[in-house]
């Protein structure tokens, strides 16, 4: 193990099955107030309750199967139903934030049973917002030079730019907005009005409680994630990343010195006058 800056798990969702119902779908787009609620549904018993940080910074390993939903869908390569569904959140009660919004209607008919939550929240606003935020990350150089050293940077940088490009047509800045209005009126056609809740953070627990069927908390509803904190943890995510990548490239030349050291010494055994000069030379390189 060489990530000793970062706790990444290695869980390979393609071997697993649903071990618990899902129970709430949370559609609204990133930059609602996705990061608040999913700390709010884990509170309320939700859990897990699955977030776009759970493939970049939990378990890489779950963007393969991201890859491969948006392959079926996109691509139209292969399958993705309820099995992999299963596999892929099966220990999940809720899901939120993306890439799940890229397959709303694909969770909606794999789920049925399941309520609908749609944070939303003004246009403008939320466009500013993901500007300066997931639009960065997405083109972010750090981390598309990550990409090429690090494992978990590997698998999450393609994920998050296919998501990008397929969900908002290649050009966020440009028709970001229109994609918007587009997603949030299409999710009000496939989702029947008892089982939906349009959502504000600002609303607090009362109306979010009221639609799950939950007793409302005795503490302030949470408030995660402001454009602050995101650009934050991301540099240091890269950070942490690349300290990994030094880290393992310095086990790595260290093994080659060592390596080479015992074999000067296995051939100087054998021939120690003519291997002193190269001894001398190894010996002064590590």
């Amino acid at each position: 193990m060489t990530d000793v800056f970062t706790n990444d798990t290695d869980i390979d969702r393609r071997q697993c099955k649903r071990v618990v119902p899902m129970r709430v779908l949370a559609l609204g787009l990133g930059r609602t107030g996705t990061a608040s609620l999913r700390i709010a549904l884990n509170q309320l018993g939700y859990n897990d309750t699955y977030h776009m940080m759970c493939a970049s910074v939990e378990n890489p390993p779950d963007c393969l199967m991201w890859q491969d939903a948006f392959a079926a869908k996109y691509d139209k390569k292969g399958k993705f139903g309820r099995e992999e569904w299963d596999k892929l959140l099966g220990h999940c009660q809720a899901i939120c934030d993306w890439p799940a919004v890229a397959f709303a209607k694909e969770l909606v008919e794999a789920y049925p049973e399941a309520k609908v939550i749609i944070t939303t929240r003004d246009v403008d606003s939320w466009h500013a917002s993901v500007m300066k935020t997931v639009n960065w990350r997405a083109n972010d150089p750090e981390l598309r030079w990550l990409s090429h050293f690090d494992w978990a940077s590997n698998l999450y940088y393609p994920m998050l730019r296919k998501f990008w490009d397929c969900f908002f047509y290649g050009d966020f800045e440009n028709r970001g907005k229109e994609r918007f209005n587009d997603y949030y009126a299409e999710l009000r056609e496939i989702v029947p009005k008892e089982k939906l809740l349009e959502y504000k953070i600002g609303s607090g627990w009362e109306p979010l409680c009221n639609f799950l069927g939950q007793e409302t908390p005795d503490t302030p509803f949470p408030n995660s994630n402001d454009t602050n904190k995101f650009v934050n943890r991301c540099r240091t995510r890269n950070r942490a990343q690349m300290m990994n990548v030094a880290f393992r490239y310095m086990i790595a030349g260290g093994a080659v010195v060592a390596t080479a050291l015992s074999a000067a010494m296995a051939f100087q055994q054998l021939a120690p006058t003519s291997m002193a000069p190269l001894m001398e030379i190894i010996s002064q390189a590590a």
